[in-house]
């Protein structure tokens, strides 16, 4: 289903993760401790600098139910600034309902009013069915610029996509996740997604994720 940013036509959700394989990407940390509703959280990544490459400290969180995909990747994104916002809380803001969240542009102003800004982030959408390469640029310089600031990206994205370790992410109802780290240079990126928190970091190129992010949008610095 289209996704209009402005419209707001469609609801996503998380649905049913189906995947087809193990952990993939950056090794999460041993310890886990329990937290609402039975979620678990872990430190997703640890902060790497070098030439091309950083990851963003992440304290992870899965999501406590099907539909609250919108607020744990926004709660999850939030956490890279040592915020911890209760997701309850974050889905009254959103209006998510069992239906989930309308649309990304739901989600900036709340990355907004948390950071503490007003205009820290902005709505990006990617209208086409298959993101170009201009869009697939914007979305790599947004990333990286939103990631050096030292903040999250968080993507709304439906569909299949396949990671770098050839692990498939299934979300034909729509879901959203949080970007947190790159690699050469941006083409490669960190996701922290809430939806399984066996699966809860790993990498895809930044091609698949703008075509994953096709129809959607994604909230990035402004």
């Amino acid at each position: 289903m289209r996704t209009d940013l402005i419209r707001k036509t469609a609801l996503t959700f998380a649905g049913v993760a189906a995947t087809a394989g193990g952990i993939a990407g950056p090794a999460l940390a041993a310890h886990a401790a329990p937290t609402h509703e039975g979620t678990r959280a872990a430190s997703v990544s640890t902060d790497r600098k070098s030439h091309g490459e950083r990851e963003l400290n992440v304290r992870y969180e899965a999501q406590p139910n099907f539909y609250y995909c919108g607020p744990a990747a926004t709660r999850n994104a939030l956490s890279v600034q040592g915020k911890n916002i209760d997701v309850d809380a974050m889905a009254k803001q959103m209006g998510t309902t069992e239906a989930g969240t309308n649309s990304i542009n739901d989600i900036t102003p709340v990355l907004n009013k948390e950071t503490g800004k007003k205009d820290a982030y902005r709505s990006v959408e990617i209208r086409d069915s298959k993101a170009d390469r201009k869009q697939t640029d914007t979305l790599r310089t947004d990333i990286v610029r939103t990631i050096d600031d030292g903040r999250a990206v968080v993507a709304n994205i439906a569909g299949t996509a396949t990671d770098t370790d050839g692990t498939t992410h299934s979300f034909e109802g729509g879901h959203y996740i949080s970007v947190i780290g790159y690699r050469d240079g941006g083409n490669t990126v960190t996701i922290a997604d809430s939806a399984n928190p066996d699966q809860a970091s790993y990498r895809i190129s930044v091609d698949n994720l703008a075509d994953w992010i096709a129809t959607r949008g994604y909230s990035a610095t402004a």
